[in-house]
């Protein structure tokens, strides 16, 4: 939400309270015996700009001592919503202030489920385009039969867009007949009333518990309606806020008796802990109910069947995540992707870039389709690992960008990858060249169109150790989006990661400035394995962090082998070339590999071990927990959190150059601050869901929290001394 926008929210949310009628929170206020000025209300709907709205009955007419119900008929203009009882991340609901005659008593709205209203990093929960709200009326016995009942609503509609929110008040009146017998269903608004009371959420005999650990809720419910039932997708709406973190990821499991929810706890929980039951509304994708959940263990049958699928919201997808705050994402990704190619990470893929230029600088047809191909392996690796991702969230799991990083499989593999590209470009052995020039010595690169198909996936696999500006702030939306959406962000990542390669292939002018091959060429290939080589060794030293020595052990045999097998292999392919079978060589290489094979299976399957948080760190830390941020802020004092992680080489810079000197530690000392650490090289669920509560997908993330408690201060992806200095003078 841009600033100017932020601002009008929170002088129309200031106009709201002071507008709305004592007693407003609760929703209804009645008074009974009409004033003076009723008989000046006249029946029929009222507009405003953005809301048209009227009192409108379920049936034609009440019978004395009956029960009516009444509504509140929205008409809601396109790109404006109102709010739901609990309005989520802002807002605040309809509150209506009845006018009834003597013995005449209104009840409390009976709410229709929500939409989930998302706009950017907020989730607020209302209604939008058309909506009632019925109100139950009890007419007394004494009621004349011949007579109307003026019913007077004094309603307030806090009314928003994109842009802003709008307070708007009403007098709604509705003369109701009251006549003997029963009486039919009103022929304008009756069936639309009739279906909301149908479908509003109410209590089926459903029992449920919550529980409270890390940080994450976990709601479990069985027995009603959800014994024995198929459910697909569900979501939990709280009737208060503060209670969960409403933009995060509801993930779950289905049982055979019910289903289980994990909820991110919001402000309100933070402070207090889970003191007493939790009341709201569980919506499936086969109906939607009202549950009070109280504090204890999870319920038996309530998981062990397989991960809910996504999110139940109604059935109505959000009508404020527009196509601007897509647009938005989208931008920020490929300006983000522009910018990764300038991360450390992402040097060893520069050298292989700019041996396959110099290569085809004056082929203008094979630089274009190298160009493209490039272009189409950095997307399709993309496309490939967002599926996955999003995949991997729908089914439950907790993960971000650079998920495959916490796998010391991964890392294992990446390692060797690096180890056999760099063999490559050292003329080890060869891969696509052909064998017709290794005779006179010449050992090509990887050559053509799969080569450089495979250098735009490397590209994006050695890429994820990396966060560019803009990324995080693009990647934390796109997770929070539809997955069309969520895709397009990816991929317009992937655009600007692959952009300047497939420009400069198209730029015959640019091409021409590069020399004609020749045997600098075989010079500037040996040069740039070394790139590839310092990646082989950073990844080891990861991998010894997520395993420990004995693990190392294994990785670094299966690196001897494997140097030992490819270079059995580029013989085998000399031996060929001068017209030898090279049997022996060939053979050797191959059991050699699968050797390598069996012990890079093995490595990746080493125990995962504990390091502590400070190890190796320049500053002393300590473990981050929500639990320990509160601890500290409860004892007015500062905190600076690093979630950071030993693969993230963005994270391992900005430690080095903001987070390491003499000056740093003494502020902090001055300043009494706790520095604490999220380390997310291995998986860590309740990290997960820090970073997506701050709008982000992965590491680093720097939050400044302040002396005297609030929120905190998100710092800048790279960091410098003075950011972390300045910050912390504020924190003071």
């Amino acid at each position: 939400m841009r600033l100017p926008a932020v601002l009008l929210a929170a002088l129309a949310l200031l106009s709201f309270a002071v507008a709305a009628p004592e007693g407003a929170a609760a929703q209804i206020v009645s008074r009974t015996g009409a004033p003076a000025a009723a008989a000046d209300v006249a029946p029929g709907p009222r507009k405003a700009d953005n809301i048209e709205a009227e009192l409108v009955p379920l049936s034609s007419w009440a019978a004395p001592g009956s029960t009516v119900v009444v509504a509140v008929r929205q008409k809601i203009a396109p790109g404006w919503h109102t709010y739901w009882r609990n309005p989520g991340d802002s807002g605040g609901p309809t509150t209506l202030d009845w006018t009834l005659p003597e013995g005449v008593k209104a009840g409390a709205i009976t709410w229709p489920l929500p939409e989930r209203q998302r706009l950017l990093s907020l989730i607020n929960y209302g209604y939008s385009g058309e909506v009632y709200l019925p109100v139950t009326i009890e007419v007394p016995a004494s009621a004349r039969p011949g007579a109307s009942l003026p019913l007077i609503a004094d309603a307030l509609f806090l009314v928003c867009s994109d842009q802003m929110c709008v307070p708007v008040p009403m007098q709604l009146r509705l003369d109701l007949p009251v006549r003997e017998g029963t009486p039919p269903l009103d022929a304008k608004h009756g069936a639309a009333v009739q279906a909301v009371l149908e479908a509003a959420p109410r209590p089926a005999g459903i029992d449920a518990a919550i529980s409270l650990s890390h940080g994450i809720l976990t709601l479990s419910a069985t027995g009603g309606p959800l014994a024995g039932a198929k459910i697909g997708r569900a979501h939990f709406f709280p009737f208060e806020g503060g209670i969960i973190d409403h933009a995060a990821d509801q993930t779950g499991q289905r049982g055979a008796n019910g289903l289980t929810l994990s909820l991110a706890q919001g402000g309100e929980i933070r402070a207090t802990g889970l003191k007493g039951p939790i009341s709201g509304v569980l919506a499936t994708d086969i109906g939607a109910w009202e549950i009070t959940a109280n504090p204890g263990p999870a319920l038996a049958g309530a998981s062990g069947q397989g991960a809910l699928s996504g999110e139940a919201d109604g059935g109505k997808a959000s009508s404020a995540l527009d196509a601007a705050a897509i647009v938005q994402a989208a931008l920020f990704a490929l300006i983000g992707g522009l910018i990764l190619n300038l991360m450390p990470c992402v040097f060893p893929i520069l050298a292989m870039k700019a041996a396959s230029l110099a290569a085809t600088a004056h082929q203008a047809r094979e630089a274009r389709r190298d160009g493209l191909l490039f272009g189409l392996g950095v997307l399709v690796t993309f496309l490939i690992l967002a599926g996955l991702l999003l995949a991997l969230r729908a089914g439950g799991e907790a993960v971000g960008w650079g998920f495959q990083l916490q796998s010391p499989a991964v890392i294992a593999g990446l390692s060797l990858l690096m180890l056999a590209v760099g063999l490559n470009l050292s003329g080890v052995f060869q891969i696509g060249a052909g064998l017709q020039g290794a005779g006179s010595g010449r050992l090509s690169r990887l050559s053509g169109g799969a080569g450089a198909f495979f250098t735009g996936v490397l590209a994006v696999v050695v890429a994820a150790p990396c966060t560019a500006p803009f990324m995080a702030a693009a990647l934390g939306a796109a997770l929070l989006m539809p997955w069309p959406a969520a895709l397009l962000v990816f991929l317009m990542l992937g655009l600007g990661l692959a952009l300047p390669y497939v420009a400069i292939s198209f730029s015959p002018g640019l091409l021409r400035r590069f020399p004609r091959p020749g045997p600098w060429m075989d010079r500037l290939k040996g040069l740039l394995a070394f790139p590839m080589y310092g990646a082989a060794l950073w990844l080891a030293w990861v991998f010894s962090r997520q395993t420990g020595a004995d693990g190392l052990g294994l990785l670094l045999i299966a690196g001897l082998t494997a140097a030992l097998g490819l270079w059995l292999f580029g013989l085998t392919q000399t031996e060929r070339a001068h017209g030898r079978k090279g049997l022996i060589a060939g053979l050797a290489a191959i059991v050699v590999l699968i050797a390598t094979l069996g012990l890079a299976v093995l490595a990746g399957g080493s125990p995962v071990v504990d390091s502590a948080s400070s190890e190796g760190r320049a500053l002393s830390a300590q473990p981050w927990s929500a639990e320990a941020v509160e601890a500290a802020q409860a004892q007015g004092r500062p905190v600076l959190v690093n979630f950071t992680a030993d693969w993230c080489v963005t994270c391992k810079i900005n430690e080095r150059a903001a987070l390491s000197s003499p000056r740093v530690a003494e502020a902090l000392e001055q300043a009494n601050a706790v520095y604490l650490v999220g380390d997310w090289t291995r998986r860590d669920d309740a990290i997960t869901y820090e970073l997506e509560r701050r709008g982000r997908s992965g590491v680093p993330l720097y939050l400044m929290y302040p002396a005297g408690g609030g929120e905190p201060r998100i710092l800048p992806q790279l960091l410098t001394e003075g950011v972390v200095l300045d910050s912390l003078k504020s924190a003071r």
